[in-house]
């Protein structure tokens, strides 16, 4: 067969660098500012002037037929090589196929997920579309998907296309990629409303803009830089934006920022988004970790540790994209974004191991550790959220342990809460949108005593390492709260999800989006977040 002939000729010419297509379509992945559109129906296409990629699990692309999807392929293709195409995929072979000249390529996804994975497969689609398209103006991405798994898919897209580059010919370029879909229902095939269009717009620029800021590193991306980000979003929404900076953080008694962030250049600053709806009867507040870049202060990170280190702001970071996106759709309750900024440096004015700090809720810290900042400045953020803002359910989310990784993985965060209800919740949340979550132990009669001091109500690091890490942590900034805030509290750990190699993830903008989908106005982001049972003011 003609198709056979071309896959044999492809797999020969990709190693000599030959162009895959007449219009000189190099084979690696342009560096250029991809603009990313999530369109409404599937548009009519010529591979051969613009390359298409057609994805879905094998189950859904078996349903679907030729006429379905031949628009995409303007008749470069026929239906015998499709379904030859299809053919090719079993259990042992499921790698792409080409189906002209590597301009239209025909993807499956994994049918099975284990039952901790999310049912799409959205991170196996992620890594599909950053192998198998090359970002050039015109490229079509068409998802083959059940209505169900259209969230999570649209946002597993969006981390596709990093935004930050600083390579000489990155930005040279500019290319549009648009997003269509095939939604599988039973009996028919449904297109996306340009309501649903709408939703997953606004959660992949939120996902990439939380991407964009974490891959910036801290001389783009310092505390004033960031507040930039936080006021230029409250702009963006026209809401309220409250700033303390500096020494007004000493002057109000947070010295959990203050201490943290007083050794570098820009002083530390608390920033809160604030999005008060008229007939709101609940109020919600993130509360983001915002490190710039972590030193470690003078506990100071090795020359392999402290690489990296200025993805600590991707809880922060997260929570941005996350405000921007549902606020955009309509959210019907108090929202507030409280984001704790500081660069954790070292310099003449730096927290000493030994010092003693008074956090916002009155409680002294011995710092035994000035490598463990972040739940310092967290549990400033959520006394604030509970005793200023009057917050009735507080969630932060933060790269706060190393170990988060050894406890739930590279893809899952782990999920720290006093409520039975809201820990099955996240979960499923984070099965419904591609960002992962799991528990972990919550138990502060048996962990809360890792941090005894003589000296102080508490120091900031635990006496034994090997005593459930991750939640100790959490923890830390639940005593500031008080254990017996009644209202819920629930702590994120993405250290390891927040990135995937050395490319941010956008981790948190999908999660709190069908995390609190139910409390928007907007019927797709009801849809999306059914299966979360809201119920804020009691505790399980």
């Amino acid at each position: 067969m003609f198709w056979r002939k071309l896959v044999k000729l492809n797999c020969k010419t990709s190693n000599n660098h030959i162009s895959k297509n007449p219009s000189n379509v190099p084979l690696k992945r342009k560096m250029v500012n991809v603009n990313l559109i999530y369109g409404t129906h599937v548009t009519d296409n010529d591979p051969k002037q613009h390359p298409v990629l057609i994805i879905g699990q094998l189950k859904n692309l078996n349903r679907i037929k030729f006429d379905d999807i031949k628009c995409k392929l303007g008749g470069r293709v026929s239906e015998e090589d499709f379904q030859i195409a299809l053919k090719r995929f079993t259990g042992s072979q499921n790698d792409p196929v080409s189906l002209y000249l590597n301009q239209a390529t025909l993807a499956p996804l994994p049918d099975q997920a284990s039952r901790h994975n999310a049912p799409s497969r959205p991170h196996a689609l992620t890594k599909l579309i950053k192998s198998e398209t090359f970002d050039v103006d015109g490229e079509n991405i068409l998802v083959v998907c059940e209505r169900k798994d259209m969230f999570a898919l649209g946002c597993a897209v969006a981390r596709a296309f990093p935004m930050y580059s600083r390579k000489m010919n990155a930005n040279k370029e500019n290319a549009t990629v648009t997003v269509e879909f095939l939604l599988l229902e039973e009996g028919a095939i449904t297109m996306v409303t340009k309501e649903e269009a709408t939703v997953l717009q606004s959660a992949a620029d939120g996902i990439r803009m939380a991407a964009r800021i974490v891959d910036t590193p801290c001389n783009e991306m310092n505390v004033d830089h960031f507040v930039s980000e936080v006021q230029r979003v409250g702009q963006l929404l026209n809401v309220a934006v409250t700033v303390i900076r500096g020494e007004e953080l000493r002057e109000k008694g947070m010295g959990g920022i203050y201490g943290v962030g007083k050794a570098a250049a820009c002083p530390p600053a608390l920033a809160v988004l604030s999005y008060t709806p008229s007939g709101a009867t609940q109020t919600i507040a993130w509360v983001g970790k915002g490190i710039v870049y972590d030193t470690g202060g003078l506990s100071i990170k090795t020359k392999t540790t402290m690489p990296g280190m200025k993805r600590d702001c991707g809880g922060a970071a997260g929570i941005l994209g996350a405000f921007y996106s549902i606020v955009r759709q309509g959210f019907t309750q108090n929202l507030h974004a409280v984001f704790c900024l500081a660069e954790n440096s070292v310099g003449p004015n730096s927290t000493r191991p030994d010092d003693i700090h008074t956090l916002y809720s009155g409680r002294t810290v011995e710092i035994n550790n000035t490598d463990a900042e972040g739940r310092l400045v967290l549990s400033d953020g959520v006394v604030y959220a509970s005793r200023d803002l009057k917050a009735d359910l507080i969630l932060d989310m933060a790269t706060l342990t190393g170990a988060q990784a050894m406890s739930t993985g590279k893809y899952h965060a782990a999920v720290l809460t006093n409520s039975a209800e809201w820990e099955k919740n996240v979960v499923t949340a984070g099965q419904v949108s591609g960002d992962l979550a799991f528990p972990i132990v919550y138990c502060p009669e048996l962990h809360f005593s890792e941090y005894n001091s003589a000296v102080a109500d508490m120091k900031n690091s635990v006496a034994d390492r090997q005593n459930a890490l991750s939640s100790c942590a959490g923890l830390f900034i639940a005593a500031h709260l008080d254990f017996d805030f009644p209202g819920v509290w629930i702590h994120v750990d993405m250290a390891s999800p927040v990135h995937a190699g050395e490319r941010a993830t956008g981790y948190g903008v999908a999660l709190l989006t069908a995390l609190f989908g139910g409390l928007s106005s907007d019927k797709f982001l009801q849809y999306v977040g059914q299966d979360v049972v809201l119920n804020i003011s009691n505790l399980s």
